[in-house]
């Protein structure tokens, strides 16, 4: 009976997953209740980039430790490894909470760093209470050897990672943190200003109870949010993506799957999103009679290209001849 059920809940999963088009390499959402709404490759290991942050968030704040204690950003916390910005100059202090802050929202992986670096034993204690965390969450298939996720050895799967999220979702610290549009924060004196990774966080009809994305090159596009729609709560986990837009159309078109809605708004909403202006009535038109227009637009640019080609090679015959003067 219990082979026969789980046979039925692959067969479902698989089918949601073929329903709805996903550019996501590894794809897993489940409502609260633990029912599977989309999967694809839901058990493959891969890197799982500033994901990580979350779980460097829940270790800082089960160590109690003082949030308002003053940390300074050090030359220890430059990332070394992909040799990444920040817009956290070393030399800053802050408070350990808005250094969590900017790890959460911005993805900061200075702030990140800082963290580890000034948890109680330093970075090799706090990599210790990481694996003690990762075992009472039973994230079985997980590893994570550095707090920013900027190591591609900070690997887990997207059945993993939904434990990992629903486990986070339980701070309010972190679920207020990472749905935060942007903040205002003083650092060396000047007001900066710093703002969400997550694009989603903020846009009208996103109701997002928890936040992270995440990229390296070895990783892809990554993302985790837990939203609401249509009366329901759902994680969604998405891994490996090929860009940003990618992403997002994925996070629509299950947002969609979810609600019910089949309209063709996907493409509209995404487009909206990356701010792309390709206008409404192209984006409407069947794909074939996309590709007519463009393939007949692209004949009459050709076919101008060579007359104006034709017109410039032929020799002007109406040029007045030199005059020839005498001497004299």
């Amino acid at each position: 009976m219990i082979k026969k059920l789980a046979a039925a809940l692959l067969l479902s999963a698989s089918a949601a997953a073929l329903a709805v088009p996903l550019g996501s390499q590894s794809v897993l959402v489940v409502d609260d209740a633990g029912k599977v709404i989309v999967e694809k490759n839901a058990g493959a290991i891969v890197p799982i980039a500033s994901l990580t942050k979350l779980m460097t968030a829940m270790v800082v704040l089960d160590s109690r430790l003082d949030m308002q204690e003053q940390i300074s950003i050090d030359r220890e916390d430059v990332d070394t490894l992909k040799h990444s910005t920040s817009r956290v100059p070393v030399g800053a202090t802050l408070s350990r909470a808005d250094v969590l802050h900017l790890a959460l929202m911005s993805s900061d992986n200075r702030a990140a760093a800082s963290l580890a670096r000034t948890f109680p034993g330093g970075p090799a204690a706090f990599k210790a209470a990481v694996n003690a965390k990762i075992r009472a969450l039973g994230m079985t298939r997980t590893r994570i050897d550095e707090p920013t996720g900027l190591s591609p050895h900070n690997t887990s799967t997207a059945e993993d990672l939904v434990k990992m999220a629903a486990a986070a979702a339980r701070y309010p610290t972190i679920a207020s943190m990472t749905t935060d549009k942007s903040d205002i924060m003083q650092i060396k004196g000047r007001q900066v200003e710093y703002h969400n990774t997550n694009r989603l966080v903020g846009a009208k009809g996103w109701d997002i109870g928890l936040s992270k994305t995440g990229y390296t090159e070895e990783a892809g596009r990554c993302l985790i949010m837990r939203i609401k729609a249509a009366g329901k709560n759902a994680t969604m986990v998405l891994l490996n993506a090929s860009g940003s837009s990618a992403r997002i159309a994925d996070a629509l078109n299950i947002r969609r799957l979810i609600t019910g809605n089949d309209e063709p708004r996907a493409i509209t909403a995404a487009t909206k999103v990356r701010g792309n202006p390709v206008s409404a009535k192209m984006r409407m038109l069947p794909a074939s009679t996309k590709v007519r227009k463009a393939t007949a637009k692209s004949s009459v640019r050709k076919a101008a290209a060579k007359s104006s080609a034709r017109k410039k090679a032929v020799p002007r015959t109406d040029k007045k001849k030199p005059v020839r003067r005498r001497a004299s």
